[in-house]
């Protein structure tokens, strides 16, 4: 009997409809012994839970009600963000970011760093003039958020429209950076086919010779931040036996509050 024993692995998937909207959620691949395959050969397997020795991995850090959620979305993510990062959890704002190339439906994801957080939506920032995500949003406006906090079991899924903020908003962030890294925004092509690295450090010379002696840099005007206007929030407690408590905020003018509240199923 041949027997494979394969290993864990985690992944997001990401999924686009027929309107162009993006759906990202985070999975786990386990280690299991495989006997008598047939078909393509199973690089990575989920276990059954037939061997008590490779059961599934089971959530039992707590617990989501109603009762437990603030009836706006975002106040709710700033309680959930803040407990994150009073809790052990590694960079909390990381975040897998997804978009969707229209016509043709294809969709791209990156992980990338959650900036700011308004009442409006979520902000991060990126190239806006070479980037794929930036070619994406030009075709189609709908993105995907998706947060995974391991060591709280807790994941947040954000559906919404990305509106690019002016120069003026990007520019305050901008100053924030160190000066390497905003010499970077200007210098990185983002994207772009490289020759061989010396190409890039050239740019970076190119720039830093442009703006010496410059302690006030300029936002380029192709870089900037990227707003996510949700309308759909989905926060998620792992349970065990994959009995997951799962509650949709849905915008919805007519709601209390502006939102849609509903417990989905597992």
């Amino acid at each position: 009997m041949h027997r494979r024993l394969t290993y864990r692995a985690s992944k997001f998937l990401t999924l686009t409809g027929s309107t162009g909207k993006a759906s990202t959620r985070f999975y786990h691949c386990y280690p299991r012994t495989m006997a008598g395959n047939t078909g393509p050969e199973k690089l990575i397997f989920a276990p059954a839970g037939n061997s008590s020795t490779l059961q599934a991995e089971q959530y039992t850090k707590g617990a989501l009600d109603r009762s437990h959620l603030s009836s706006n979305p975002l106040t709710q993510f700033h309680d959930w963000f803040k407990y994150a990062q009073d809790n052990g959890v590694y960079q909390p704002e990381t975040v897998n970011f997804s978009t969707a190339e229209l016509p043709s439906g294809r969709v791209s994801s990156r992980v990338v760093y959650l900036k700011e957080l308004d009442s409006k939506g979520f902000v991060i920032y990126s190239n806006w003039g070479t980037s794929r995500k930036a070619s994406d949003v030009a075709s189609n406006p709908h993105a995907a958020l998706t947060f995974w906090w391991r060591e709280l079991e807790r994941q947040v899924r954000v559906e919404g429209k990305v509106e690019r903020m002016t120069n003026e908003e990007s520019q305050v962030y901008y100053d924030t950076r160190i000066r390497g890294s905003r010499l970077g925004a200007w210098a990185s092509r983002q994207s772009e086919v490289l020759k061989d690295r010396e190409q890039l450090e050239g740019w970076v010379q190119e720039v830093e010779k442009r703006f010496e002696g410059q302690d006030k840099i300029p936002v380029p005007d192709f870089w900037g931040g990227l707003r996510v206007i949700p309308d759909v929030i989905e926060f998620w407690q792992g349970r065990p036996s994959r009995l997951h408590d799962r509650f949709k905020f849905t915008k919805d003018e007519s709601a209390e509050g502006g939102w849609r509240v509903e417990r989905l199923s597992p």
